[in-house]
């Protein structure tokens, strides 16, 4: 399908303000029909969840629109979607109740690629129940995360993997279904961050292997709020710390408080945004498919235009190299700080921010410390004219001295 990436800008509103925004990997900006489904929701009459008053039924109805919406986004079933305040305070929480099981001699392996909301909080989970930290390394030289990575720390002790579905800092994408192959032969389960692949790729969380699948609506043009995709069958096994009198059931059982139905609204309009991208008929999940589909073409055509023009600038020095990676690029500079050409780039209207974007065990092993470098990162609202403005910043940047 074609992408139409003219009509995609018209309805960005904060585009108008005329800035090229690279910063997509921190949060994305918002589509006019999202902002409107979130006041929309704000402004009509409303009260905790029920099916007497009409009140009542809009609230219950924006949740399960929003558990629908989600689950034909990931491929999920909406009875096994769970929402919270964020990615890092979902998987805090489950790892936290899958803890309660572990023990000495139990293990549980973490990445060196991931971003610290799949990292902290197995490890201080393990810490906890006196299980063991087995971490899995990734080629620095090409950023590259293979199974067989994942395979030299597993045996019949290890408990549980955590692994990105997609680098936030370099873009590296591991071959997840190769990966949840392997940790299942070892009776284990597999937690995926899925953050930062959701925004970029067509998802299918049973195609893929995970058990549980983390990722954040306003990564991907939606509002501030997180979600976590589980079989329900799974979830039902598990017993989460909650207050007495909420819900028994799943998913409610672990969610902890009354929801942000008006975040849930503007997630559902995302959704909806994202499956419109192309002409493409069919069901919502059909239409979302085929839609990311041609957005992953599209960024990954712009990505190339990028690198093409980075290629042609001296002492720039790219980090994201892996062969399967999302259109993310960490870059430093010879003779230059990263911080010194997010300054200077926001000054001409061109927002790519410097940092190592809580990926703090990634920026370590690629050498770079906690500082990191600078992330250029695409989203369904870029196009060749921000690509080109970027660009000639950091020509103009590069030749300062």
């Amino acid at each position: 399908m074609s992408y139409d990436v003219a009509a995609v800008r018209n309805r960005f509103p904060a585009l108008r303000a005329g800035t090229a925004h690279f910063d997509g990997p921190g949060g994305t900006q918002v589509p006019d029909s999202v902002a409107r489904a979130v006041a929309d929701t704000l402004t009509s009459p409303i009260a905790n969840r029920g099916r007497v008053t009409a009140a009542e039924v809009t609230a219950d109805d924006i949740v399960t629109g929003a558990r629908q919406a989600v689950a034909d986004l990931l491929g999920a079933d909406p009875r096994g979607i769970v929402f919270g305040r964020s990615a890092t305070q979902l998987t805090f929480d489950l790892a936290r109740t899958l803890a309660v099981g572990w023990g000495p001699g139990d293990e549980v392996a973490v990445s060196r690629l991931d971003h610290d909301a799949n990292v902290r909080p197995w490890v201080r989970a393990a810490e906890a129940g006196g299980a063991t930290v087995r971490w899995i390394a990734f080629d620095p030289a090409t950023g590259e995360l293979t199974a067989d990575d994942v395979a030299e720390v597993l045996n019949e002790r290890t408990r549980l993997v955590a692994v990105t579905g997609a680098s936030n800092l370099i873009g590296t994408r591991p071959p997840v279904t190769q990966i949840a192959r392997l940790v299942h032969d070892a009776g284990a389960l597999l937690a995926v961050d899925g953050v930062h692949l959701t925004a970029h790729a067509p998802v299918d969380v049973a195609a893929l292997g995970a058990d549980f699948f983390t990722c954040s609506p306003y990564k991907f043009l939606g509002p501030h709020c997180g979600v976590l995709a589980a079989a329900p069958s799974l979830l039902e096994t598990l017993a989460p710390a909650k207050l007495l009198p909420s819900s028994e059931e799943v998913p409610e059982r672990f969610e902890l408080g009354t929801l942000p139905y008006e975040l849930l609204a503007g997630t559902t309009a995302a959704v909806d945004f994202l499956a419109d991208l192309t002409t493409a008929d069919g069901t919502r999940r059909e239409r979302v498919v085929a839609s990311m589909t041609a957005l992953e073409a599209y960024e990954d055509d712009l990505r190339a235009h990028l690198e093409a023009g980075l290629g042609a600038l001296p002492g720039v020095r790219l980090w994201s190299r892996a062969a399967h990676r999302t259109p993310t690029l960490l870059m430093t500079f010879d003779g230059h700080d990263a911080a010194d050409a997010y300054r200077f780039l926001a000054g001409r209207g061109v927002n790519a921010p410097a940092g190592s974007f809580y990926a703090i065990e990634a920026s370590r092993w690629l050498g770079l410390g906690d500082t990191g470098g600078l992330r250029v990162g695409l989203a369904p609202y870029s196009d060749r004219d921000d690509v080109d403005r970027l660009l000639a910043g950091l020509r103009e940047f590069l030749a300062v001295r």
